[in-house]
């Protein structure tokens, strides 16, 4: 490569490692007798999905994958592709492996923005073994990944790069890539500190930076420099080096806890980092669902509401909707009640036998039916005093009397359970008459 087209290149690209030798960070799965290491000594490629954060190496590692194996790579981005490309790609595996028997691998980034029917696409060409799937996400492929996919693939958790990793990363560019450019201490601090992690955002920023010392003919980096071309992209966004999914789950328990200050923190914090409002919009959601409940029904609406004002307003007049949810969420009366029966009462029936309906609540729309006693002894609420049938069963043989929603003592819940504690008064009133 001529200088000229050197230059031209992004020094991210430049930087791409060629071997596992070169890769930094990642060291918990690339070490000696860690999982990616592992993986790529045993010879045989397989299925895989890299969840981390932006700018961590999953596009490296995946391109390395395929050199390790001598594998045809097809790469793929899911935010700008679509069915017709992943027919093109099967069909360019399929031309590899029957002329030169190679195998493929097919590399999604993004692929949690692939919608059910796209994922599944993969799937009948991943159990064939026409090509290994290697998919990377910033998202929990728990929540975004179709489950039948997810089976076939193993997870590998990726983390932000340390400062160190960082640094390491600003020495071997200056000396590799930038004729030995030189850099002051507290300009590498400030433009690691910038990085946030992110590797490829490191060297963006360190490539601007070369730019201009070149333009200017000097041949050190300094603050005075550094603040010149990067201005507000030298400000740190995300300090402690968290990951996108540990933020998320500081923000529910901010809301969980009743701190409406630190449920506003680390929905901005995320906003301003490049969450996608939308995913935002549905952990809320869920949160008013989990969390508050019947406590204060109008949660979920408020929640449900934001959502809707974002889709229609966008970015950024829509984003104070979502901060006016979770300081809602955040200041409302807590519940786990519905949470809590919801998922004993799903336990119980995932290990329980088929229980019948009982005759009483059976529906009888046939002559036949109305014979056999089906809803004969059912009695109509609405027809009883109070629009309470005391003493009435509404659960399967041998569950009568189970009980799991038991209502929380704030909010909404007070009356609730108080409504209930009469109802069931009422019940024991009429087994003893």
């Amino acid at each position: 490569m001529n200088t000229t087209s050197r230059s031209l290149t992004p020094l991210a690209e430049r930087m791409r490692p060629a071997s596992l030798q070169e890769v930094i960070g990642q060291q918990h799965l690339l070490s000696e007798g860690k999982p990616l290491r592992l993986a790529f000594a045993s010879g045989e490629p397989h299925s895989m999905i890299l969840w981390g954060p932006p700018g961590v190496g999953k596009t490296t590692l995946a391109r390395l994958m395929a050199d390790a194996f001598h594998c045809e790579f097809i790469a793929l981005s899911a935010v700008l592709s679509g069915i017709k490309d992943i027919r093109e790609a099967v069909e360019r595996a399929q031309i590899v492996q029957a002329n030169s028997r190679r195998r493929t691998i097919l590399f999604v980034d993004e692929v949690h923005r692939f919608n059910k029917s796209q994922q599944d696409a993969f799937l009948p060409h991943v159990e064939s073994g026409l090509f290994t799937f290697i998919g990377a996400t910033t998202e929990n492929p728990s929540f975004e990944v179709n489950s039948a996919l997810l089976s076939r693939a193993a997870v590998y958790v990726l983390k932000s790069l340390t400062d160190d990793d960082l640094a390491a990363m600003v020495d071997r560019a200056c000396e590799r890539e930038l004729g030995g450019l030189q850099i002051t201490p507290d300009a590498k601090a400030s433009l690691v500190s910038s990085a946030d992690g992110d590797g490829r955002k490191l060297l963006n920023n360190l490539d601007i930076v070369a730019h201009a010392a070149n333009a200017k003919q000097v041949g050190l980096i300094d603050a005075v420099l550094l603040s010149e071309c990067l201005g507000d992209a030298l400000r740190r966004f995300d300090k402690g080096g968290d990951a996108f999914y540990d933020q998320i789950s500081a923000l529910h328990k901010s809301v969980r806890g009743s701190s409406p200050d630190g449920a506003l923190y680390w929905l901005v914090r995320m906003l301003d980092g490049g969450a996608d409002p939308r995913y935002l919009a549905r952990r809320i959601i869920r949160m008013a669902a989990e969390d508050i409940g019947l406590a204060d029904p109008r949660a979920l609406r408020i929640t449900l509401d934001a959502a809707e004002t974002y889709e229609r307003l966008g970015s950024p007049e829509g984003e104070l909707a979502l901060a006016e949810a979770v300081v809602y969420l955040a200041c409302a009366a807590k519940s786990n009640a519905v949470y809590k029966a919801y998922n004993e009462v799903k336990a119980l029936i995932a290990k329980d036998k088929s229980r019948v309906v009982p005759e009483h609540l059976r529906n009888a729309p046939t002559k036949l039916m109305k014979e056999l006693g089906y809803g004969k002894l059912y009695r109509y609420a609405h027809d009883e005093p109070d629009a309470y049938a005391a003493g009435e069963t509404y659960l399967p043989e041998g569950l009568e009397g189970r009980s799991w929603y038991k209502p929380a003592p704030r909010g909404m819940e007070i009356k609730i359970g108080e409504k209930l504690a009469y109802l069931r008064r009422l019940d024991e009133d009429a087994s003893k008459s």
